[in-house]
């Protein structure tokens, strides 16, 4: 079993999709969301698309950053997470605008105070802010705030985004077939629309990285971080503390951070390549819980995935990998390992998808292709071999 199972968690969610197996899959099977319907206004030229989705686990270690530094600015990175695991996912429909947004808050009062919220609160208006200087508008329709102490230790930062969009102008990944290639976009380095280095970790694996990352210490020492029936095996087993210094690309960071860099957005990107070049969009993924292997669900039946390309892996990757031991295939499958959405288009249209991606100072290059076969398969080439899915 491997450390992210005996954590009680899972890359690939299988429990959940077995839940959901019997439930209606929309109007589009392979579409990265749900689609109805416009239940709303009836017109069947429409459909309504409702997401919910939040910042997992990664709220404990900006808890843990907070509890260390006692800076309670990064607490706003933490809405950031919440909002883009939903807006990142509308985006692979090609829903980029005229979004509505409600939060949902549980807390631990007794560890959590109102700094915390206001800074959560006031984060997410700030980043629905800098979106719209980017044309994409986001209302905030407020939410639940609720102490729920005997239910969170800390706190759960998640949200609910809706939109109505136009039928014709959805993103069902129906079109995706043999001869497509993949544009990737990095999820590392500083985009024109962010303030400073993002290493790329988003809001995936954030329990294996932060346990097997920073050291037993913070298990002494903040016991409601964790839950309590785990082995002391798969604690708290790095060798980093949270406010450790290191150095990436020339310039000073602590370990903390870089854990911490908020999860970036794609949306003035592909807002551009939605409006300017949709023809040549075939499908989108979001390469967020199952890292490198969420492709698998959503791209159609008889194909095979070729990701040869891939950017090199970011710092934090390595730190990880380096900490926890696991090998090439786990972290494939946990994390996005620097390549978080996939834009599958034809070879001609590729250099285009590209230099618009690069104008936003979000690096962007052809990570591999699709290709024809019997069954559905993916094969990730890696600096240590080929790993083939299934396995």
């Amino acid at each position: 079993m491997s450390l992210y199972s005996k954590r009680g968690v899972s890359a690939q969610k299988e429990e959940v999709h077995a839940a959901t197996e019997k439930l209606d899959k929309g109007l589009y099977e392979k579409a990265f969301c749900k689609i109805y319907p416009d239940v709303l206004v009836g017109d069947p030229d429409w459909v309504n698309v409702m997401h919910a989705d939040g910042a997992g686990t990664k709220s404990i270690l900006a808890y843990l950053y907070w509890k260390e530094t006692g800076d309670a600015s990064i607490w706003s990175g933490i809405a950031q997470d919440a909002i883009v695991m939903n807006l990142d996912d509308l985006l692979c429909v090609g829903i980029y605008d005229q979004l509505a947004f409600s939060s949902t808050i549980d807390r631990n009062k007794t560890v959590i105070p109102a700094e915390v919220l206001v800074e959560v609160i006031n984060g997410s208006q700030a980043f629905f802010d800098t979106m719209r200087d980017f044309g994409i508008h986001i209302t905030y329709m407020g939410g639940e705030t609720a102490d729920v102490g005997d239910v969170v230790r800390t706190i759960a930062v998640n949200g609910t985004m809706t939109a109505r969009w136009p039928k014709n102008k959805l993103i069902t990944n129906e079109k995706i077939q043999a001869g497509n290639v993949i544009v990737g976009l990095a999820s590392s380095g500083q985009a024109r629309y962010e303030t400073e280095y993002n290493s790329g970790l988003a809001s995936n694996g954030l329990t294996s990285a932060r346990h097997d990352v920073l050291k037993k210490d913070y298990a002494k020492k903040y016991p409601e971080t964790f839950e309590p029936g785990l082995q002391d095996e798969v604690v708290y087993i790095g060798p980093h503390g949270i406010t450790d210094p290191i150095e990436i690309n020339g310039t000073g960071t602590t370990i903390g951070k870089l854990l911490l860099s908020p999860t970036r957005t794609f949306a003035p990107v592909l807002k551009v390549l939605l409006q300017e070049h949709f023809e040549s969009i075939n499908g989108l993924i979001h390469c967020s819980g199952g890292g490198q292997t969420k492709c698998l669900k959503y791209v159609p039946d008889q194909v095979k995935i070729i990701k040869d390309n891939l950017f090199a892996s970011p710092a934090i990757f390595d730190i990880i990998q380096k900490a926890s031991g696991a090998d090439a295939g786990e972290m494939y499958q946990v994390f996005n390992m620097g390549t978080r959405m996939e834009i599958y288009t034809n070879e001609k249209d590729a250099g285009t998808l590209i230099g618009v991606a690069q104008s936003f100072g979000v690096e962007a290059q052809v990570i591999g292709r699709v290709e024809a076969a019997d069954q559905q398969s993916l094969e990730i080439h890696t600096g240590s071999g080929i790993i083939r899915f299934p396995q």
